[in-house]
C-alpha cells in the first residue's frame, strides 16, 4: 500500500540514524565520495522526538546503525571526543540555546543538527548567531527539517502526541490568537504526515469549528509550499499506486463525545483503559510480584491475532496456545529422547542424534513463544482482577444497551453509580448515559448527580456535558443564526455541533455492527457519492486553483485518512478497520489523532473544563 507510514517513518530514522546518507545492508554509513565504513555515533534528543522513535525502533537496533550512546538534551553530558553527534529535537528556543552551548563546549567531534518540523527563520538566525559567537560553526556538520513531528503506533494508527487540545480549544478563557496557534500547530503536525507519505490529499469536513479551520491552514500550507519548483512533494508525483489521491477526512471530538468515554470489552481497550498504555507499553503490577513492562506491538503475534477479540476469549486462546507448546515440547522431547512432560530447557536433548540439530533449533522459537504465554496470562490475571474489583463488565453492558436501544433501566444504573468502580467509571457511565438519551427529567439528572455525590465523585465534568447539551438544544430551538466567521462565537457554536450528532450516532455505538457516527461518514464520504449526511462537507483540494470551484470530487476513494482534533480512541481505530477490511474492493485507511485517549483521560479533560467554567466540585478527587 502507498500509505504505510510506520514503514516510511522508520526509514526516515534509519536514514537520520546514518548522517542522511543510504544506509548499506551491512549496517555501515555511505559518504559522499568515500569508501563505505561504519562511523560510531551519539544521539541525542528531547523528549518528544525520544517517544517518536519508542515505537519504531528498540535500543538494540540502534546498535546496528552504530549509536554506541544515547542522551536526552536536557541532561548534563560529558565531552565525547572524535565521535559525532546526531541531534534530533524539535525547534524550539530552549534546544537551540542547549545546542549552541553544547558547541561551545565541543561536547562532540561534529554535529548533525535533526528537527522533528521545519526550522523557523527566526531560530535559524538565533543558531548562526549563537555558533558564530562560540566560534564552532566549523562543528556544524548539516542542519535537516525531518517533517517528523507526530509519533506512529501501528502501521495505520498515529498521534501528533499534542497533549490536552480538548481543553485548550473549548476553554472558555481561550483567545482568538491561542486558539489560532492550536489549530496551527495541529495544521503543522498533519503537513508532517503528509509530507512523510508525499501525498496531497482531497480534504473534507464539517462547516464550522476547529476541524473546518485546521482545513484551512493545511489547505493554505500545503498551497503555499506546492508552488516552489522542487518541493517536498516532487519526488511522488501526483500519482500514488492506486493512481488516485487519498481523501483527508477531518472531525472534531464533540463529533462524537460519548465514544471517548464509554467502556469497552476487546483485550486492547481493556488493557489501554486498566493499564493506561502508553506508546505500546504497558507497567503491570501483580499482587506479589514486581512491576513488569511489556511491549504491545506487531512484533508480538499473540497481540495482533488477538487484541481486538472480547475479554473471554482471550483466556481460552492463552490455554490453546499453551496446550499446543506443551505438545510441541512433548514431541520434541520424544525425538531427542528425553522425558515426557519435562519443561523444555535443552538439559534432556540426548539420544537419537537424527533429531538433535531439529530440536537445538526450535529452542529459541519454543522459548519466544514460551514468553509470550507468560506475558498474556499475566495481563489477563491482573486485567481478570481489575474487572471484578471494578465491575467493567456492568459498566460494559449497561453502556452498550444505553447505545443500542437509547435507554437504560433507570434503577440499574443509579445501583451501578452507588457500586463498585473508580469514580471516573461512573462518572463515564453517568455521562454516556446522559448523552445517549435525547430529553431527560430533571428528576432523574437529580437522582443521578445524588448517586455520584454519594459515591464522593467530582461532578464538574457532569455538569458541563449537562451545560452543552441545554446550549445544544436552545441553540436548535431558537436557530439563532450568529456569523459563522466570527471566532469570537466559535465555542459557543461548536456546542452548537457538538451533540447535533451524538445522538444520531448512538443508535449504533457499540452494537454489533459496530457501526459509529464516525464510520459511517468517512464511509458515505470515501463513496464520492451524493448523501445528504455529507452533501453539506467542505471540500479542500490544494491541487485545484484557489479562484473558482477547482476542486472536483472524483470517488470512490481506495485511500483515506480519518483524523480526530482533540483525541482519539481504540473503539473508533478499530471501527474504521473493519470498515475497511469488509469494504469491497478493500479500502486503505489510517486514523490518526491529536493525541490517544483512554477513557480516564478524557474525562479529566471533561473535569477541567467543567471547573473553568464554575461548575459541580472545586477539585478533582482521585480515582480511588
Amino acid at each position: 500500500m502507498a500509505l504505510n507510514l510506520r514503514q516510511k517513518q522508520t526509514s526516515c530514522i534509519i536514514r537520520m540514524l546514518n548522517l542522511n546518507h543510504q544506509p548499506n545492508p551491512g549496517g555501515a554509513t555511505t559518504g559522499a565520495g568515500s569508501a563505505t565504513e561504519e562511523v560510531y555515533k551519539i544521539l541525542v534528543l528531547d523528549r518528544f522526538c525520544r517517544d517518536i522513535l519508542s515505537p519504531l525502533i528498540h535500543v538494540k537496533d540502534l546498535r546496528k546503525h552504530g549509536i554506541t550512546l544515547y542522551f536526552v538534551i536536557d541532561k548534563e553530558r560529558q565531552t565525547v571526543p572524535d565521535v559525532p553527534a546526531i541531534y534530533f529535537v524539535q525547534p524550539t528556543t530552549v534546544n537551540i540555546g542547549r545546542i549552541v552551548a553544547d558547541t561551545a563546549r565541543g561536547l562532540y567531534e561534529s554535529f548533525h543538527l535533526n528537527f522533528s518540523s521545519s526550522l523557523p527563520r527566526p531560530l535559524l538566525e538565533e543558531l548562526a548567531a549563537g555558533v558564530l559567537k562560540a566560534d564552532a560553526v566549523g562543528r556544524i556538520s548539516k542542519v535537516y527539517d525531518q517533517y517528523l513531528e507526530f509519533v506512529t503506533l501501528e502501521e495505520n494508527l498515529f498521534s501528533l502526541a499534542q497533549r490536552d487540545i480538548y481543553v485548550q480549544l473549548n476553554d472558555p478563557s481561550a483567545g482568538d490568537r491561542e486558539i489560532e496557534g492550536i489549530l496551527e500547530k495541529i495544521a503543522g503536525g498533519l503537513f508532517c504526515v503528509l509530507v512523510t507519505l508525499g501525498v496531497v490529499p482531497v480534504i473534507r469536513c464539517a462547516s464550522g469549528g476547529p476541524a473546518q479551520m485546521v482545513a484551512a491552514a493545511l489547505d493554505t500550507r500545503l498551497r503555499e509550499h506546492l508552488v516552489t519548483k522542487n518541493n517536498l512533494f516532487s519526488e511522488s508525483g501526483t500519482l500514488v499506486s492506486s493512481f488516485q489521491r487519498p481523501i483527508l477526512c477531518l472531525f472534531d471530538r464533540n463529533f462524537e463525545l460519548a465514544v471517548g468515554l464509554q467502556h469497552d470489552w476487546s483485550y486492547r481497550s481493556l488493557v489501554h483503559d486498566v493499564f493506561d498504555m502508553k506508546l505500546n507499553r504497558v507497567s503491570v503490577q501483580g499482587d506479589k510480584s514486581p512491576v513488569k513492562s511489556y511491549e504491545l506491538d506487531d512484533s508480538d503475534p499473540f497481540w495482533v491475532s488477538n487484541c481486538w477479540s472480547p475479554f473471554e476469549k482471550i483466556a481460552l486462546e492463552i490455554d490453546a496456545q499453551l496446550n499446543k507448546y506443551k505438545q510441541d515440547v512433548e514431541e520434541v522431547n520424544r525425538r531427542t529422547g528425553g522425558q515426557k512432560g519435562a519443561e523444555f530447557d535443552g538439559t534432556d536433548l540426548i539420544g537419537n542424534t537424527k533429531h538433535l540439530m531439529n530440536a537445538v533449533n526450535s529452542l529459541p522459537e519454543l522459548t519466544e513463544r514460551k514468553k509470550l504465554i507468560d506475558k498474556h496470562t499475566n495481563l489477563a490475571t491482573v486485567l481478570l482482577g481489575e474487572i471484578k474489583n471494578r465491575a467493567l463488565d456492568s459498566f460494559c453492558s449497561l453502556e452498550s444497551e444505553m447505545s443500542s436501544k437509547g435507554s437504560v433501566d433507570k434503577n440499574q444504573l443509579i445501583s451501578q453509580l452507588k457500586d463498585k468502580g473508580t469514580k471516573e467509571d461512573k462518572l463515564r457511565l453517568a455521562i454516556t448515559y446522559l448523552l445517549s438519551v435525547e430529553t431527560t427529567p430533571q428528576s432523574e439528572l437529580e437522582s443521578i448527580e445524588a448517586a455520584l455525590r454519594e459515591s464522593d465523585v467530582d461532578t464538574c465534568a457532569f455538569q458541563y456535558v449537562k451545560k452543552i447539551k441545554s446550549l445544544n438544544l436552545s441553540m436548535n430551538s431558537s436557530a439563532a443564526s450568529a456569523s459563522k466567521s466570527n471566532i469570537v462565537d466559535w465555542a459557543e457554536k461548536l456546542y452548537g455541533q457538538s451533540l447535533s450528532a451524538v445522538t444520531a450516532g448512538m443508535k449504533n455505538l457499540l452494537s454489533g455492527a459496530r457501526q459509529l457516527a464516525l464510520t459511517r461518514i468517512v464511509e458515505a464520504l470515501m463513496e464520492g457519492k451524493p448523501n445528504p449526511e455529507v452533501d453539506s462537507y467542505l471540500l479542500y483540494d490544494p491541487r485545484a486553483p484557489k479562484s473558482g470551484t477547482g476542486a472536483q470530487l472524483k470517488g470512490p476513494f481506495k485511500e483515506g485518512i480519518v483524523f480526530m482534533i482533540g483525541g482519539g480512541n481504540y473503539i473508533e481505530y478499530r471501527s474504521l478497520m473493519e470498515l475497511a477490511h469488509r469494504s469491497q474492493p478493500t479500502k486503505h485507511i489510517m486514523y490518526g489523532t491529536t493525541e490517544i485517549l483512554n477513557g480516564v483521560d478524557f474525562v479529566r479533560q471533561l473535569q477541567v473544563l467543567g471547573q473553568k467554567m464554575g461548575l459541580g466540585s472545586s477539585s478533582i478527587n482521585p480515582s480511588q
